[in-house]
């Protein structure tokens, strides 16, 4: 893990297993095991397996919401440890960063990866520093605190606190675990792709998801993947539909667009939606490989219609979700008045963390 992206280009790297060997476990003997993020743990990092510590991450439940649309279904998030999607990342990364000897760690947050970072960096017993934009929360600063991590509030955006963080990490030897600066937080996080087909027995025909640093668009492709190479699915996907706050949409402008890269968004706005508010990806290119290989598509959705989403979710389906649960809610809102969504498909939305963490 010394040399963390790519020497060439700068971009992010990936895991690769080598599916041609023999003696890969089939579909009914992964899901005869415990549920829980290392459930198929021969697709994760870490040299300890089955046996990875853990803090009871994945395994989150895919909840109908008939009072909203008859086909549309919740993945809620919320109900891993932390509150928030950014465990699974983090079980698997620090995981396998510690078993390689790291024991100091850095990254830049907008709240929920921070706490998740110190979480497990308690579990660890190693060093988290967090930095944090001005404008998070107070309870998402609170959190890592709480967990004995440092944090630095940075003035500025998440692309500041990412700065800082990477001149900490060049300065002094912490690691660097921003999002797709290493290879294994994306390997925690396409366990969701995994989840939707031992939840629902099959793929779904559209998954919708918020989009900031895109780590979970980009996981949940790689695992579809990865399935196909195992024979568990043939070449059908869902359809990837990337979700942002229309004050700071980089990808969505990238993408009908027709480019290959996104230009960072200059002076983003704020937004209750926090993990959205991200100018400037690492994993542009492959987010966007991402949606056009699977034939998805951008979405941007104003405050109004994100909020008004967030209501919904609570008052129709008991769910009371994040700013960033909401936003997905009113993607689907757009593309079924547009007919992209059609009568009768199953769409998969995310609930990325608890609602409570931001009030």
């Amino acid at each position: 893990m010394v040399q963390t992206v790519c020497v060439e280009c700068g971009g992010p790297l990936l895991a690769r297993y080598d599916f041609e060997r023999e003696g890969w476990p089939s579909l009914d003997v992964v899901l005869a095991r415990p549920a829980g993020q290392f459930r198929f743990h021969e697709v994760q990092p870490t040299d300890a397996g089955a046996k990875t510590p853990t803090l009871g991450e994945g395994a989150t439940p895919l909840l109908a919401a008939p009072g909203v649309s008859p086909n549309l279904y919740v993945k809620d998030e919320a109900q891993n440890p932390t509150g928030s999607f950014k465990a699974r990342g983090m079980a698997s990364a620090m995981a396998r960063a510690v078993e390689l000897g790291l024991t100091r760690f850095a990254l830049p947050s907008n709240g929920n990866a921070g706490g998740a970072a110190a979480a497990y960096g308690a579990m660890y017993e190693v060093e988290v520093e967090v930095f944090v934009p001005r404008a998070t929360p107070s309870g998402l600063i609170a959190e890592p605190e709480a967990y004995g991590a440092k944090v630095t509030v940075v003035d500025g955006t998440i692309a500041d606190a990412g700065r800082l963080a990477a001149e900490k990490s060049a300065d002094t030897g912490v690691f660097n675990m921003a999002t797709l600066r290493e290879p294994f937080r994306i390997e925690g996080k396409k366990m969701m792709g995994y989840e939707l087909l031992w939840d629902l027995g099959r793929l779904p025909e559209v998954v919708v998801y918020p989009t900031g640093g895109g780590t979970g668009l980009v996981g949940m492709v790689k695992a579809w993947d990865e399935m196909e190479a195992l024979g568990w699915i043939g070449s059908e996907r869902p359809r990837m539909v990337a979700v942002q706050w229309e004050g700071c949409a980089p990808i969505v402008k990238a993408f009908h667009e027709g480019a290959d890269h996104a230009e960072p968004w200059v002076d983003p706005g704020t937004t209750a939606a926090y993990g959205l508010r991200v100018p400037s990806a690492l994993g542009d290119r492959l987010m966007l490989s991402g949606l056009r290989e699977t034939d998805g598509t951008a979405v941007e959705v104003s405050e109004k219609e994100l909020l008004d989403g967030t209501r919904r979710l609570a008052e129709l389906a008991g769910i009371w979700g994040t700013p960033e649960g909401g936003a997905c809610l009113a993607a689907v809102d757009q593309l079924a008045a547009s007919g992209w969504v059609r009568p009768g498909e199953t769409v998969v939305i995310f609930n990325t963390a608890a609602a409570g963490k931001y009030a």
